[in-house]
């Protein structure tokens, strides 16, 4: 376990092989791509593996992050295929907790135990799925397509970050 140098991590979550579960590691890719980010940022495509590194950071005593991002795919109800929004730890929907929680304690939502117990600033933005295969299909619907570059522009804004175009 080794401290982080970095007050805020982003960390883009999903397997790109599985359609619109890739919104994660996409917006990670187009941060990187087009965005200066700053030195005391770093954004992670963590895969289906975030697990390991929010674990971390609850066991730690010093060297952790101020701030985590966790951009995330998600099947809300309600929502309009692509659409972009905040939520809080404590909506996570049921089929997503296990990708937050202790394997043994199922129950336990470790980005809640993080606010709660460290600190951390949690902060998610999530994309509504339109469809994630049943077998590997990589490549994102066309709206979740769009998703990535609104979530761009909203991660821009939370941290200050200048288009590498400007």
């Amino acid at each position: 376990m080794r401290p982080s140098k970095y007050p805020t991590m982003i960390f883009g979550c999903g397997n790109v092989i599985m359609g619109d579960d890739g919104y994660g590691p996409a917006v990670v890719d187009e941060l990187n791509a087009r965005y200066e980010i700053p030195a005391d940022v770093e954004a992670v495509d963590v895969g289906t593996c975030v697990r390991e590194y929010l674990f971390d950071y609850l066991l730690m005593e010093e060297g952790r992050p101020e701030r985590i991002i966790i951009l995330d795919a998600v099947d809300f109800p309600g929502r309009d295929f692509g659409e972009v929004f905040h939520i809080n730890p404590d909506e996570i929907p049921a089929k997503k907790i296990h990708d937050f929680s202790l394997h043994q304690f199922p129950t336990v939502n470790l980005l809640k135990e993080l606010e709660d117990n460290t600190g951390i600033k949690v902060v998610i933005i999530a994309a509504q799925v339109e469809h994630i295969p049943k077998e590997i299909s990589p490549g994102l619907s066309p709206a979740m397509a769009e998703a990535v570059t609104r979530a761009c522009g909203e991660v821009a804004q939370l941290l200050s970050l200048t288009s590498r175009s400007d």
